[in-house]
């Protein structure tokens, strides 16, 4: 299963070719993230990733340059890998035509008190596991 967040690109995503910088699509990779792990996380279980969480890895393939529009994009988000402490989330920025981008995110949750990493909870490796697609879209990120 994916899920599936719409973003709403800013006249400011853009830079001076007149395309989105690559850099914001880490902001949108950030919001789709955001949505599913907090968002979603919380509704499945109310102490989900409430200790907070890093990133430990990005990669991203830059498929077809992207520009402003109104109407917002597709970033679909699923699982990969769970890990003891770690998952692997994969991503798809589009929209009914065209894929722009793939990427996936190594995200270690955290002990915001501690100051250090922790191990995925028992409910956060069940919500993460609804999401696990580990063949789709994940040849190319090994």
């Amino acid at each position: 299963m994916r899920h599936v967040f719409q973003c709403h690109l800013r006249w400011s995503d853009m830079d001076s070719f007149g395309h989105v910088n690559n850099v914001v699509y880490l902001r949108y990779l950030e919001e789709a993230r955001i949505d599913f792990m907090f968002r979603l996380a919380r509704r499945a279980d109310s102490g989900a990733f409430t200790g907070g969480s890093v990133v430990a890895r990005h990669e991203i393939d830059y498929l077809r340059p992207l520009v402003h529009r109104h109407e917002p994009l597709t970033v679909e988000t699923w699982i990969t890998k769970i890990g003891g402490a770690s998952a692997t989330v994969a991503y798809e920025i589009k929209d009914e035509e065209t894929v722009y981008a793939r990427a996936v995110t190594v995200v270690v949750p955290f002990d915001l008190e501690q100051g250090r990493p922790r191990r995925l909870t028992a409910q956060e490796r069940e919500f993460l596991g609804e999401y696990l697609d580990d063949e789709a879209g994940s040849a190319s990120y090994a």
